[in-house]
């Protein structure tokens, strides 16, 4: 029993299943934020079009209603949602694109000096601006790369 308590706590404490957590709740959160544009702004406009609201659609089968017009405005309501969603997440990896490419451009413009350089007479290693070696005591005319 000690050991599956031990294998549970491993699982759960790895970092991907903590992560997992996170996105569900945050998730469930975005959900209503996505839920709210949804029916308070996007149905309203397409209503004006069109009537999204197709729950008066009902067949009747040997005294069973079969609201068919309920589940066509379930599925017209996920697609708009879905596709909500796809251009909310389009965007946001379009802006995380655009703040690579800034990072690449700022490595690609300023490339990173060696902290330290190799004496080239006694091969100690010394800080990348020493005129004299510290080792050595040998005078370093040009600067040295490794």
């Amino acid at each position: 029993m000690k050991k599956l308590l031990k294998e549970f706590e491993k699982f759960i404490m790895r970092g991907n299943v903590i992560d997992m957590a996170v996105g569900v709740i945050v998730g469930a959160a975005f959900q209503g934020i996505v839920n709210s544009l949804v029916n308070d702004v996007i149905s309203p406009l397409l209503g004006l079009i069109a009537n999204t609201d197709l729950s008066y659609l009902v067949l009747n089968v040997r005294g069973v209603d079969i609201k068919y017009g309920s589940f066509l405005t379930a599925v017209i309501n996920f697609l708009i949602m879905a596709f909500v969603i796809f251009l909310l997440v389009k965007g946001i990896n379009k802006l995380a694109e655009l703040g690579i490419r800034k990072d690449k451009n700022k490595k690609a413009e300023e490339p990173a000096k060696p902290a330290t350089k190799i004496c080239p007479y006694c091969k100690s290693e010394i800080p990348a601006d020493a005129v004299k070696c510290c080792h050595c005591t040998s005078d370093l005319e040009e600067p040295v790369s490794e």
